[in-house]
């Protein structure tokens, strides 16, 4: 699978994101198979256009995807000292599942600092930089996380592949989500995104996802048709306020009785059971 980008995508298309069961309670996705193979046949040779995909699955990525033994916030920190003259800029500033956009002006206003574009387009630059080094630190441990793999694997193989949109909903800019999903090999299962230099507001991102798919050519999808995964409060949210799905996983700050108790859809410990998120696709 060729490597994608997320909002440049965009330009490039344009030219040419209850509570789980468990075990055997999850339903068989055999049925779901055979119709999408049936339909991939039906309507290829009826007119040769594309299927229209029955979901759109939005991903986040610290916490849900990897952990990066906390490369991020010591690249931002590093970065704003070294632009700004201010150590420690971040301590005490909240992270998890806000936007990078977000998080940079609350730590600039907690410093007495107002950014301008010529500001904060330097600190972006020395962040990257930072991130690239935090990454290969060996001192913080890193990994993907369980069940991740074989989940993007199969969502982006036939016949699955024909007809779902796999794409990014995270508070990460954009060179950060690729910096980070890059090191893991995980940036060329994604066909768009909707990332942190997008917008002030996470909720906001939701829009900013769905009118991506459609630069890349996928038909408009309803919002129940559309499943948001993340590891925050704050992204269940995003999926309420868009009327879309949420799948919660427990795998980062989040307890699982925290996420059940924001209104998360369907909690899941981690991703491990690949066969269960399938099987969630049948439910839209």
């Amino acid at each position: 699978m060729a490597v994608r980008s997320g909002s440049s995508i965009a330009a490039e298309c344009k030219a040419a994101s209850i509570n789980s069961p468990k075990g055997s309670e999850w339903p068989s996705t055999k049925s779901r198979r055979r119709k999408a193979r049936e339909q991939q046949t039906s309507v290829r040779n009826r007119d040769r256009t594309p299927l229209t995909p029955l979901n759109i699955v939005l991903f986040d990525i610290d916490g849900t995807l990897i952990l990066t033994g906390g490369a991020g916030g010591r690249a931002m920190s590093r970065a704003f000292e070294e632009v700004f003259g201010i150590a420690r800029a971040f301590d005490g500033v909240p992270m998890a599942g806000r936007t990078d956009r977000r998080i940079l002006d609350n730590a600039a206003a907690r410093a007495g600092l107002v950014l301008d574009e010529e500001a904060r387009r330097r600190f972006r630059d020395r962040y990257f930089d930072c991130l690239l080094e935090a990454l290969q630190e060996p001192a913080h441990p890193k990994r993907v996380l369980p069940g991740v793999l074989p989940l993007l694997e199969a969502l982006t193989s036939p016949p699955l592949a024909e007809d779902i949109v796999l794409a990014l909903l995270t508070g990460n800019c954009e060179q950060g989500a690729r910096l980070k999903l890059e090191y893991f090999d995980l940036w060329r299962f994604f066909r768009c995104g909707a990332f942190g230099d997008d917008t002030h507001d996470r909720n906001d991102l939701f829009s900013v996802a769905m009118q991506r798919a459609k630069d890349c050519g996928f038909p408009g999808v309803a919002p129940e048709r559309v499943i948001v995964v993340g590891d925050t409060e704050l992204d269940v949210a995003c999926a309420a306020a868009a009327g879309a799905r949420s799948v919660a996983v427990a795998t980062g700050p989040s307890s699982a009785g925290v996420l059940r108790e924001s209104g998360a859809e369907v909690v899941l410990e981690d991703l491990s059971n690949t066969n269960g998120f399938l099987a969630l696709l049948d439910r839209g």
